[in-house]
């Protein structure tokens, strides 16, 4: 193996920085904040990459599969994270959307990256967690060099899975084996070599857009509300009660007796109060167009009050 990797974005110099330790602790923000605006410009010229991302991953979850992510150090912890945050936000399957991080759950608190350079490792690890041909795969490198993930990336192109790439370097300089390959160009790092920095950052916006993306085209939002949020606490019984109000002009006090007959069940409330249906005939309702919320108000003829 070739560990000269001199040449990639992600391990060279940034010259805007050289002085980086000689620099006021305002010059020294400054600096970060204006280096900080080409993550978003990474992401933008992503955009054709991750709108492919977002219609093969919910194909493959519409027809029963799951969402992988895989990765080490700073990029395998954002997979957890992205995935983490879906049952809260989506009220989906922990099981649907999932990260796989080398060292496993210890690695989120204690650094495991020495196991970054085994390349059966990341097979080893979607295999215990059941990974399998209907399912997708995003295999996180900011380098695009790691082997862990290469190994993952091509398990799953070995038993047929979809197998998506995401670094921060430049195809030519790190070749990854996928059906697609998303491309986060943003430079070199003001820290040189701290892909933690604009790198993780990029990767992190990228990745909150193709899983909300994905739960948009599962249904589990109308309009732009999370109309799928699982009211676990205050705040989410709040969020909830404003939806019902906004979109189907439902007072608190109603809103919270609706919230209470389909335990906590927003969507359900709502197909309630637009067909006056009891919970039961909604959940049927609601399974027969899949969960997807205004599929089943087209089907059967009903409308909610509030804006649409």
């Amino acid at each position: 193996m070739n560990l000269d990797r001199g040449h990639l974005l992600t391990e060279q110099a940034n010259g805007a920085s050289e002085n980086l330790d000689q620099l006021s602790s305002l010059e020294l923000a400054a600096l970060f904040a204006s280096e900080d605006k080409l993550p978003q410009q990474a992401v933008e010229a992503a955009v054709p990459q991750l709108a492919q991302a977002i219609d093969a991953i919910s194909l493959r979850l519409k027809q029963g599969g799951r969402l992988f992510y895989l990765g080490a150090g700073t990029s395998g912890r954002l997979g957890v994270l992205d995935a983490a945050e879906c049952p809260p936000t989506f009220c989906s399957d922990p099981s649907l959307v999932q990260g796989v991080l080398a060292g496993g759950a210890a690695a989120l608190l204690r650094s495991s990256e020495g196991l970054e350079d085994l390349f059966e490792g990341g097979k080893a690890d979607l295999q215990t967690a059941g990974f399998n041909s209907s399912d997708a795969l995003v295999g996180i490198a900011a380098g695009g060099t790691t082997p862990y993930v290469l190994g993952g990336l091509t398990y799953a192109q070995e038993i047929g899975a979809l197998a998506i790439a995401m670094a921060c370097v430049p195809a030519e300089q790190a070749p990854m084996p996928c059906q697609i390959n998303i491309r986060l160009l943003t430079g070199a790092e003001l820290l040189t070599g701290s892909t933690r920095l604009k790198a993780g950052t990029a990767t992190k916006m990228a990745l909150n857009i193709i899983s909300t993306g994905v739960m948009v085209r599962l249904g589990k939002v109308f309009g732009n509300r999370m109309v799928d949020v699982a009211v676990t606490n205050a705040k989410l019984e709040d969020r909830a009660l404003r939806i019902l109000a906004h979109l189907a002009g439902v007072d608190r006090s109603q809103g919270k007796l609706l919230l209470q007959q389909t335990g906590g069940s927003v969507k359900v409330a709502l197909l309630m109060a637009a067909a006056q249906l009891p919970a039961a005939d909604a959940v049927a309702l609601l399974a027969a167009s899949a969960g997807n919320l205004r599929l089943a108000l087209q089907a059967s003829g009903f409308q909610l009050n509030g804006p649409q």
